[in-house]
């Protein structure tokens, strides 16, 4: 089957690596330049943090040791408070977990190489898709949020699509080594969480941190000068290492957070099949840290439904949309996890929550998994997690109540005789 794939950036290319395992001739195409010779956008490089769904994907091309050798594992997060204490959460009961600090140029780079090295994928660059899609039996669109061939499936009738976007946005920073050493603990994701704003910062090999700021936008437009940035900064991030702080916040552009649905995900147009895969179906905001892992899983899933379809691509795309449901679970659950990480991780009740979390996973294995843990750490679909974590409260909360009468019942007993 001759396949053509719209997009290669990161999934698109993890896709071309699956498609051509299968024996399909795959042709790529890329409205950018090839970016391992014109580099990266500037303040787009926004770190990924790679964990069991992603690695899994890759795992299944035997490109996970390759990938996982240039990223930084990250057991657990480090809130800094205004004051400049810290405090350290694991993400694990046991600290054995980690989420994995990875560029995602520098991913966008090895998916590349991987996916040339089959004989069966060309990738074009320069090719923009206007009046018409690519050539192709089977056109995937893997082309992002923003994707050209879901703006052609709109087109057809009953396709419904729609997107929300955050007053937020997002700025990329960065801390660079401090005396030829990180000028912070690399273990850890940090978070200075400032209420209705946070900044996050992430490692890199070069002892470097790439920060973003998630800020509203009005904040972002209230600081003009380097005064008014230099002024702010010292207030509310006071323990930041950040001597490029002035160029890299006036140089570097203001990204968008958004959600996007879109049903169907497949259509025929023309004498083509159409689908959809990853942020073209379901872009998601990225405070789960499963934009790319989610998107990762999506290819797995494909492969899995071509194999129950004898590689019938109408028929796997079908099957595929109506399995993937679960990425409407995790586009929630990423809009909740804002909240958390801008509002609540400082806080002492919710640092008090996690750690009698953990206590329970400690004191029932396997039986009491965290959220996070669940979906980070496995690759149990998103919305069988949710159904056990309220199985699991529901237990703990029963529990609780038993234990609670016990000690009553015991007391008065004991004063009784």
């Amino acid at each position: 089957m001759e396949v053509t794939v719209v997009g290669a950036g990161l999934v698109g290319c993890l896709l071309a690596c699956f498609l051509a395992r299968r024996g399909h001739q795959v042709a790529v195409y890329e409205r950018r330049q090839d970016p391992r010779v014109a580099g990266a956008d500037r303040g787009r490089s926004i770190n990924l943090a790679i964990s069991e769904r992603g690695i899994d994907a890759l795992r299944r091309l035997d490109l996970d040791g390759e990938v996982l050798a240039r990223a930084i594992p990250m057991p657990g997060r480090m809130m800094h408070a205004v004051d400049g204490s810290l405090t350290f959460q694991p993400y694990s009961a046991d600290g054995t977990h980690a989420i994995n600090s990875i560029s995602r140029a520098d991913l966008n780079h090895k998916l590349l190489d991987a996916a040339e090295k089959h004989d069966g994928v060309t990738v074009h660059f320069g090719h923009r898709v206007e009046a018409d899609l690519p050539p192709g039996a089977v056109v995937i669109g893997a082309d992002g949020a923003h994707s050209a061939v879901r703006a052609k499936l709109q087109a057809q009738p009953g396709v419904d699509f729609s997107q929300s976007y955050l007053d937020y946005g997002y700025k990329e920073l960065s801390i660079p080594p401090r005396d030829g050493d990180y000028a912070m603990d690399p273990g850890a994701l940090h978070i200075w969480p400032r209420g209705r704003s946070m900044m996050i910062a992430l490692p890199n090999p070069d002892r470097s941190f790439t920060c973003t700021l998630f800020w509203p936008h009005e904040t972002f437009a209230q600081l003009g000068t380097p005064e008014e940035i230099e002024a702010y900064f010292a207030e509310h991030y006071p323990d930041a290492h950040l001597p490029t702080l002035t160029a890299d916040f006036r140089a570097n552009p203001v990204g968008h957070l958004v959600t996007m649905r879109c049903a169907p995900w497949h259509a025929c147009v023309g004498e083509s099949t159409v689908g959809l895969i990853g942020d073209a179906a379901h872009a998601i905001v990225p405070f789960y840290g499963q934009g790319a892992n989610c998107g990762f899983e999506d290819c797995v899933e494909l492969d899995r439904c071509l194999d129950e379809t004898a590689d019938d691509f109408p028929a796997a795309l079908a099957r595929f949309e109506r399995r993937r449901t679960d990425t409407d679970v995790i586009a929630r659950l990423a809009l909740d996890n804002f909240v958390e990480m801008r509002d609540k991780v400082g806080s002492k009740a919710f640092l008090a929550g996690k750690r009698l979390e953990h206590v329970l996973e400690r004191a029932l294995p396997g039986r009491y998994v965290s959220r996070y843990e669940l979906v980070s750490f496995s690759t149990t679909p998103y919305s069988q997690v949710e159904r056990r974590v309220a199985r699991q409260r529901g237990f703990a909360a029963a529990a609780g109540l038993g234990a609670a009468a016990l000690a009553a019942l015991l007391v008065r007993r004991l004063r009784s005789g």
